[in-house]
């Protein structure tokens, strides 16, 4: 497990298919690989253990304690770059680089960010509802819930969350800051635990947490531009590996895969033949072993997705 933030006796991430995820990336001695969700390092560390000399290694995280966790990761084929992954293009551009050998997401929110009370985003704890990634700048989920209309957070817990009481919550929450601002995670909860069934309460709160939280990070349209300039960047033969959470984000991963866009939508030749940028490598979806998932809870609903750039 990585063991990052040491002085505290804390565990910042557990990650996710490491061994299958590394294995899928397929790579070089001198390649040039990005990893996108640097968090505790875990996945960086495995790609700097197959990397050779020549090869060099790109991890994003807009997370500042990620960052810390960079450190002693060596400057020769490492570079740690505090931005938001949907600025991909942007940065490498930047570092001079125009094409890539291969791309890792774990797309899953790092263990850390559970367990810190002060970040908002598990109901577990008392604290504010903050649920960004980048603390310095953006909206707060205390400025969604207060401020955005009753058919905005609607469909928000519905389409983010999939909640079908989405509606009636929204509406909940709507009259409750008339007379109070809903501002802590507790204020929310007083809202609206009369809409979640006792047997479904604990499931059906950490969806709606969900759904804030994608809000907030703007998740989906950040996706959507990595992904996109992943496409563009990925030399052929380079690898797209991709660790999915819920049912949003690997239908996206799935779709660019198979048509090269993650709305799915197909472009053909004048022969019938689907004009897709990728080669699936896996054709059936890697899951966590039993083991794995016994000793991780958080990757019970996670999804290995591999292709490879034609």
């Amino acid at each position: 497990m990585e063991r990052n933030m040491a002085e505290q006796g804390t565990v910042y991430h557990v990650p996710v298919l490491l061994n299958e995820s590394i294995e899928g990336l397929n790579i070089g001695e001198e390649g040039c690989f990005v990893d996108v969700t640097f968090g505790g390092g875990g996945h960086s560390r495995g790609i700097l253990k197959r990397l050779g000399d020549g090869g060099h290694l790109y991890s994003f995280d807009q997370d500042a304690d990620a960052e810390k966790n960079a450190t002693g990761f060596g400057a020769e084929r490492f570079t740690f770059v505090r931005s938001n992954f949907r600025f991909l293009k942007n940065f490498m551009r930047y570092y001079g680089v125009e094409q890539i050998d291969g791309l890792l997401a774990d797309l899953g929110v790092s263990s850390h960010h559970f367990d810190e009370a002060e970040r908002g985003f598990s109901f577990r704890f008392e604290g504010k509802l903050d649920m960004r990634m980048n603390q310095r700048a953006g909206m707060t989920a205390a400025d969604v819930v207060n401020t955005y209309g009753e058919k905005q957070l609607a469909d928000i817990f519905y389409l983010y969350g999939e909640l079908k009481q989405g509606r009636r919550i929204a509406e909940a929450i709507v009259k409750a800051r008339q007379t109070k601002r809903v501002e802590a995670i507790g204020d929310l909860l007083d809202v609206v635990k009369p809409f979640f069934r006792n047997e479904r309460e604990k499931k059906d709160m950490a969806k709606m947490f969900q759904a804030l939280r994608i809000e907030v990070n703007h998740e989906m349209d950040a996706l959507r531009d990595m992904l996109k300039a992943a496409t563009e960047m990925l030399r052929p033969g380079g690898r797209l590996v991709v660790i999915t959470y819920h049912s949003l984000e690997d239908r996206m991963v799935k779709n660019l895969m198979k048509t090269g866009n993650v709305d799915g939508h197909e472009e053909k030749d004048f022969f019938g033949r689907v004009n897709a940028p990728f080669r699936v490598v896996n054709r059936q979806v890697i899951v966590p072993s039993e083991e794995e998932m016994a000793k991780n809870p958080r990757s019970r609903s996670a999804k290995l997705r591999i292709a490879e750039k034609i």
